[in-house]
């Protein structure tokens, strides 16, 4: 496997390894293969995974490697170990020759030099993996596979993997993410194909679909839990469910949302309207805040007419008991993706697929503003991110 060095990786490394300085990492999963017409860019380049250091003194990218990476799908198809050690990337998919096809697979990223991360080990999944999560004791992950209805299940010791079974889902449910609960007995599958949200029972390594499910919205998309275990909340792609009786005019767009529900039983307890196409929903390290990315209609090229017309959004929620509150919103690149926060909240990451950058934003709790000059050049397309604490 090719190691890619960036500029200044030697001296992160001195500053992680010789003096110790614990580094934040986040992992970004950068996809080379998507092209689009009229794009500057009109080759193919390595799909990556880089490391970012996201401590008080600035965002810094530590290092890269070449590795299977996809930004198709919800935002949530990387994973970090509670220790920050190692990665779980997925990969839904692969170029034959000149054409995109369906992957199967996901890899393991040793990040302990964050300078130099490697590939360990590469996993078959289902067809077309999305978003992971692993476990809060860190000895289980999940992977969503859209294609075939079906989560993965898998052990960890160390930083192998080892296949514990499938978990199957209902047809057509078109699982885009799943996640855990705090308490580990729970993980929630998020069928963007049914719209409803999934409720598994997991007993050790016995993952088990218990026929429980609801709906939050249309087509929801990825999802955290709040840290009292108390609520999932989640982005809708298709917005709030439709009244009873109401029939949406054809062809008009939906607003996207996201929602709060009670997990214990299934009610909605807040639905916010957010705007076109909420890509990503990310949880604060304390609990107290989400984000959510909004597409919002933008181009994915600079040729296209509405480039310096339409943004992006970055939106920041307060999370309450059973209540989602404006606490922060920002103009954003075009056709973001993912984003984190930093572990006191400050800073956020923001990938943008458009630019092929990830963006930094600083947030004091009321306001969110873009930190001028302190994009990331990420060659790639940037499409899912993640630190320890993210999910």
């Amino acid at each position: 496997m090719k190691t890619i060095l960036t500029s200044g990786c030697a001296m992160a490394a001195i500053l992680v390894g010789t003096l110790g300085v614990r580094a934040e990492l986040a992992v970004s999963a950068n996809d080379g293969k998507q092209l689009r017409k009229g794009d500057a860019i009109a080759y193919v380049e390595p799909d990556s995974i880089s490391v970012l250091d996201i401590t008080a003194h600035g965002v810094r990218r530590l290092g890269s490697v070449a590795a299977p990476a996809c930004m198709i799908g919800s935002p949530t198809a990387v994973a970090l170990s509670h220790d920050s050690r190692f990665a779980i990337v997925t990969a839904c998919q692969k170029l034959d020759g000149t054409e995109l096809v369906a992957n199967d697979t996901a890899s393991v990223v040793d990040l302990r030099t964050p300078a130099n991360p490697r590939i360990v080990q590469t996993v078959h999944t289902g067809n077309r993996p999305g978003g992971v999560s692993i476990s809060p004791d860190g000895r289980l992950a999940l992977i969503a596979n859209s294609a075939d209805n079906s989560i993965s299940v898998f052990t960890i010791a160390g930083m192998h993997l080892t296949p514990a079974g499938t978990v199957a889902l209902p047809e057509k449910s078109g699982p885009s993410d799943v996640v855990f609960t705090p308490d580990g007995k729970t993980a929630i599958a998020v069928g963007r194909g049914d719209s409803h949200l999934m409720i598994l029972s997991v007993n050790g390594t016995q993952v088990r679909y218990t026929g429980r499910a609801f709906q939050p919205g249309i087509n929801p998309y990825g999802a955290v839990v709040t840290h009292d275990g108390k609520y999932v909340i989640n982005t809708d792609l298709g917005g709030a469910l439709p009244a009873p009786g109401e029939k949406p005019a054809p062809g008009a767009r939906r607003q996207g949302t996201i929602s709060m529900s009670d997990i214990a039983t299934g009610k909605l307890v807040d639905s916010e309207m957010v705007g076109p196409t909420p890509e990503h929903v990310a949880m604060s390290g304390d609990g107290k805040y989400i984000a959510v990315v909004v597409a919002n209609g933008t181009a994915p090229v600079r040729s296209d007419p509405k480039w310096d017309k339409v943004k992006g959004l970055l939106e920041i929620y307060k999370v309450g008991d059973g209540t989602l509150t404006p606490a922060g919103r920002a103009d954003t690149g075009h056709w973001c993706q993912g984003t984190t926060f930093s572990r006191d909240d400050s800073t956020l990451l923001l990938q943008c697929a458009g630019e092929r950058e990830i963006e930094v934003y600083h947030y004091d709790g009321t306001r969110l503003t873009r930190v001028e000059g302190a994009d990331i050049p990420m060659g790639a397309r940037p499409g899912s991110i993640a630190t320890a604490y993210s999910r």
